[in-house]
């Protein structure tokens, strides 16, 4: 037998122990001594705060963060936290052995080291929640595991759990799908507990019908209140009067527009552009639900129409969009700030916390923080796409092809001369000039692109009969485009042809109706009871040829009696792409559909492709870049690189 000093016991107690097991030496301690003390790093509301309603986080006050030592084996029984006066002994103890709970406990120094600087200091409630939803916080530098514990861990519990079966609403007159029961449960849980949230499913997959699945569930004596885009207020009113005939529906919108006399569970329905001019009318009624659809509309904070949008009280919020990230993380904090305010913290803070290290990609530390922030959002954010296994395997297969088309020589020649021009300008040009510059050179290109009569404003003087419109000897894209339509036309097919420019949309009306081609024009200029009308037309297949205006007709519409989708130019953004395709690609398409995407050889247009393929990856892990703005800032060489044409392959 050999004594051992303190010291040579603290040894034993760590690597000593290892070293002799790597040597054949068991060791073996007395059975009556204690070696299951353990520390766990927890989170809790500080005493009489924070009661059990689920919104603490809204509120400004702080929560406890400290280290919690407990002793006893974990299963039957589990271990038992010590008390504060076992705390303070076991702070005090200057020896590797401590007599606690009658029993002499084997104690390693790094947790007589907690046990002294156990308070670990104050939490807000967006720290203390990021804690809860990961499970783990950094403490001293080192990330270590952590526990929610009272309110915290209770609202824990309630979001990550699997929601509550909802049935379907006796009054709803359609049959959910079992994902659109799943996504009303998740509502009815959201909004039950005041937290609000985003659903943010694949467009064409009924946000529509499950928000008013919901409004029925709630059966509140509140009205809801729908904003949402000009173009979608017929659509909200005919799937209301469709699915749910005994819900009133009022139109608060245009001239005469008045909030008296709404009836108890009413949906009164406005658009961003109302409420933002009357938000303090709006203010002023109690309202159950405020829905954002089309959500995308307020990812700007500092706008003034999503600052409106934040002074509408409710029970609860819903932001409804399918593209819950266009172009930065800064656009998810603006969402799920409006649905649960507070969420996320300050942007600002949001920024460092979260969004750089995430959008950097390609890194370890990158990677972490997006599966950080993902745990977060998860539970505040529900989106299902039609590819997911079970959502939607009713709907057709779709195919996508680009389509590259040469440029006519007079396209190729304007196309070198405005490179040649620009970039000497941009040369000798800094600041927001040379952004201005790069702008203007990118919109140049694009349009010549599509055909020189954009470029050289000659569409007025061709549709006046003035200009005979010489397209097919002018634009290859045009020219791809009549061979398109000839055979999808033959087919007694109909088709959607979307393009970012209302001039080169009336070019091409004019164009087609040269050639005999019935067509009909939405833009955002069109008043919204002719929008309706010509919705309805060409479902009726009054017309096969809709021509359309990306931004106002990319969002909410019901076009699904088009097989075909024609994307004449490029968007910046590979998600409003996509939400136009799904005017045609959504619930309620039959047939197989088409996507076109016309691309000039050798031009921007080919080199932004690329940069959208790759954008697209990043928008799938929610993250994304900053779009025609970031290519500003490219240096000259770069800028050259992307613009200069170059010979077809």
């Amino acid at each position: 037998m050999l004594p051992l000093a303190e010291q040579e016991l603290y040894d034993l107690l760590g690597a000593a122990a290892s070293r002799l097991g790597a040597a054949g030496v068991d060791v073996h301690w007395p059975r009556e001594l204690a070696r299951d003390l353990t520390a766990t790093a927890v989170v809790r509301p500080a005493p009489g705060t924070a009661a059990d309603n689920f919104d603490f986080f809204k509120a400004d006050q702080l929560l406890e963060f400290r280290w919690e030592l407990a002793l006893g084996a974990e299963g039957e029984g589990g271990a038992a936290p010590l008390t504060e006066a076992e705390m303070d002994a076991l702070a005090e103890a200057h020896r590797p052995i401590v007599r606690l709970r009658d029993q002499w406990v084997l104690v390693d120094p790094a947790l007589v080291r907690k046990a002294r600087k156990r308070d670990l200091g104050l939490l807000d409630p967006v720290d203390a929640l990021t804690v809860a939803l990961t499970g783990t916080a950094e403490v001293d530098g080192e990330r270590v595991a952590a526990v929610p514990a009272g309110a915290l861990a209770g609202l824990r519990e309630r979001l990550v759990a699997e929601p509550r079966p909802v049935p379907q609403p006796p009054a709803l007159r359609a049959t959910l799908r079992d994902y659109q029961l799943r996504g009303l449960a998740w509502l009815d849980r959201m909004t039950a507990l005041g937290l609000g949230g985003c659903l943010a499913d694949d467009m064409g997959l009924g946000k529509t019908v499950t928000l008013i699945a919901l409004h029925l569930h709630r059966a509140r004596p509140e009205p809801t209140l729908v904003v949402c885009p000009t173009s979608l207020l017929g659509n909200w009113q005919r799937e209301i009067e469709r699915f749910a005939p005994d819900v009133p529906v009022r139109r608060y919108h245009g001239p005469g527009r008045s909030l008296d006399d709404i009836p108890a569970g009413a949906v009164v329905l406005t658009t961003y552009g109302t409420m933002r001019t009357s938000a303090a009318e709006l203010a002023a009624r109690d309202w159950d639900l405020v829905v954002a659809d089309e959500a995308q509309h307020v990812k700007n904070p500092y706008a003034a129409t999503a600052r409106a949008l934040r002074t509408l009280p409710a029970a609860a919020r819903v932001a409804l969009t399918g593209t819950p990230v266009e172009n930065n993380l800064s656009e998810l904090w603006a969402l799920l700030d409006w649905t649960t305010p507070g969420l996320l913290g300050p942007l600002k803070a949001f920024r460092a916390r979260h969004a750089r290290l995430a959008e950097t990609g390609g890194t370890a530390e990158s990677d972490e923080a997006v599966a950080r922030l993902s745990r977060i959002v998860r539970p505040f954010l529900l989106r299902r796409r039609k590819s997911d296994p079970g959502i939607a395997p009713e709907l057709p297969p779709k195919t996508e092809t680009d389509h590259p088309v040469p440029l006519s020589r007079e396209q190729a020649a304007l196309y070198q001369a405005v490179v040649r021009e620009t970039l000497a300008r941009i040369e000798t040009a800094d600041g927001i000039a040379r952004r201005g510059l790069v702008m203007k050179l990118l919109m140049s290109l694009k349009q010549i692109c599509n055909h020189p009569a954009q470029y050289l404003k000659e569409g007025a003087a061709a549709r006046s009969g003035a200009v005979r419109p010489r397209s097919g000897s002018r634009s290859g894209k045009l020219d791809l485009l009549d061979e398109l339509l000839d055979t999808i036309l033959a087919e007694d097919g109909a088709v959607l042809v979307f393009t970012q420019y209302v001039e080169m949309a009336r070019l091409l009306e004019a164009h087609l109706a040269a050639r005999g081609v019935p067509t009909q024009l939405l833009h955002g200029g069109t008043p919204v009871a002719a929008r309706e009308t010509m919705v309805d037309r060409f479902q009726a297949g009054g017309i096969p040829v809709f021509l359309l205006s990306l931004k106002a007709a990319g969002t909410g519409l019901n076009l699904t009696r088009a097989g075909h989708v024609v994307h004449y130019d490029r968007w910046w953004n590979p998600a409003v792409e996509d939400q136009a395709t799904d005017r045609a690609y959504r619930i309620g398409q039959t047939q197989p559909v088409q996507v076109h995407r016309l691309i000039t050889e050798g031009t921007v247009e080919d080199r932004i492709a690329e940069l959208l393929a790759a954008k697209q990856a990043l928008a799938d892990a929610v993250l994304g870049d900053a779009g025609e703005t970031a290519l500003t800032e490219l240096s000259d060489a770069e800028l050259a690189d992307l613009v200069t044409l170059r010979r077809a392959r």
